[in-house]
């Protein structure tokens, strides 16, 4: 295809994009089957207009499916709105490192049952361990005022587990030769476990708190550095991420962080302001910091949204507010684009070494069955955990760990078998997850009352 013909196609995919989507959110479908079906069509299966391979394009797949999870991780992070020592909290945590590994060490076992060997049963695991941040959205968190357990659960999972799964990927290379994992498993549980999960943690709430301060202090003191909050947003993921990274931490933990940490100092931030305006007039009382940033971008008045980004109680929520609202834009671009690639890899998989009953054991056992052990005596409702068992959704992430491994050196004949696996898995998730998430989520917000407020 020339550089017009994929104008064409890219600018009809956007239009499509723009006017189906809230059509879309009443039915039993989702966006992600389409840009699968579009991916689908436009590969050799049909139409024939591009030939993406992972074999010959695994680079830039690994770099697309990166970027992608990195924007929707900060945006997750963003919207994880309560404290950190809430107990809400401590399902996603559990999810993210008891479930996890359970779900891992039962992909390995049936990994070995295809007759993989044990490093490349291990690396199927940790590529299909994470949960998906990118075509999860449906089911986490709408806002940061949401509070809902199964949201705040599956939006905290999916932030964590990205990172959280690395150890495992890096696990299964090394038992393949394609990682140093030192004598006894010293130098992986010291480097790739331990150390890298804490740089990353680390490194990110600091940047992310750091900067957030920074630009509270240049815009309530000296009202500078206001109008270019999405260079905000990905200057932030961009230093977070790459110096994680040259630190031996985990990028997508520090990402995540991030954006915990910017939220966390917004509300700290505006909590500060609120009290110190109570003393001088109970009338700002009455002024919400979040109703004011949200009709302040609403304003298309530039002098009204920069007193708002310089008001002292204001300028929190209009930070906070005006970061997610573009890195939410942008994500949503960068997903269309990776499904559409993971529907155009679809032509070139050898399906014959795909297995079925492998999908259907990770969705409907493996998954329930690892939320049960890793949930199990928390807060959650039975069915707030069942729900959290279904809609497990593997997506981006699992592209880019695929990648990831093949781009170090795997085999070609396990990295054939490892695409078919992992690509019938995501498919099938795409679909099953896409169709249920509307009418069980449904149901789901209408009971919540009737549970007497459990679900929140």
């Amino acid at each position: 295809m020339d550089v017009a013909s994929w104008s064409a196609v890219a600018g009809l995919l956007l239009l499509v994009m723009a006017l189906s989507d809230s059509v879309l959110a009443r039915l039993p479908l989702s966006t992600s089957m389409l840009y699968v079906a579009i991916g689908a069509a436009i590969s050799p299966l049909w139409l024939d207009w591009v030939h993406v391979a992972l074999t010959t394009h695994t680079h830039a797949l690994e770099r697309i499916a990166e970027v992608v999870v990195l924007l929707s991780l900060f945006g997750s992070g963003l919207k994880m709105s309560v404290g950190l020592r809430d107990g809400r909290w401590l399902p996603p945590v559990r999810l993210a490192t008891l479930s996890m590994v359970v779900t891992v060490a039962l992909i390995a076992l049936a990994g070995v049952g295809l007759g993989l060997s044990l490093g490349a049963a291990i690396l199927l695991g940790g590529i299909l361990a994470p949960t998906d941040p990118v075509l999860a959205s449906d089911v986490q968190i709408a806002d940061p005022t949401d509070r809902d357990r199964l949201r705040f659960s599956l939006t905290g999972e999916a932030g964590l587990n990205d990172g959280s799964a690395f150890p495992f990927v890096l696990l299964g290379l090394g038992l393949l030769g394609l990682h140093d994992l030192g004598n006894s498993l010293w130098r992986w549980f010291a480097l790739d476990v331990v150390w890298s999960v804490v740089a990353g943690l680390a490194i990110g709430a600091a940047l992310g708190t750091l900067v957030g301060k920074l630009v509270l202090y240049l815009r309530s003191r000296h009202k500078e550095a206001t109008g270019l909050d999405n260079f905000l947003a990905l200057g932030l993921i961009g230093i977070s991420y790459g110096l994680a990274s040259l630190a031996h931490g985990y990028g997508f933990l520090a990402v995540f962080a991030a954006g915990v940490a910017l939220r966390r100092l917004e509300q700290r931030a505006s909590a500060q302001a609120r009290d110190a305006a109570a003393t001088k007039s109970s009338a700002v009382l009455s002024e919400n910091p979040a109703d004011v940033a949200t009709a302040a971008h609403a304003n298309p008045d530039p002098k009204h949204a920069h007193r708002a980004a310089t008001h002292p109680r204001h300028a929190p929520a209009f930070m906070a507010h005006a970061v997610l609202s573009f890195n939410e834009q942008i994500e949503r671009i960068a997903e269309v684009v990776a499904v559409v690639a993971v529907g155009a890899l679809l032509w070139g998989v050898d399906w014959s070494r795909a297995s079925w009953w492998f999908v259907a054991l990770l969705l409907l056992v493996i998954r329930p069955l690892a939320v049960v052990v890793g949930l199990a005596g928390s807060a959650t409702s039975r069915g707030q955990r069942i729900l959290v068992g279904w809609f497990g959704i593997r997506g981006i992430g699992s592209l880019f760990y695929l990648a990831y491994a093949t781009d170090r050196g795997l085999a070609a004949d396990t990295a054939t078998t490892m695409a078919a696996l992992v690509l019938s898995v995501v498919v099938v998730s795409i679909v099953v997850h896409g169709i249920s998430v509307t009418p069980l989520m449904k149901v789901y917000e209408r009971r919540k009352p009737a549970r007497g407020g459990k679900a929140a």
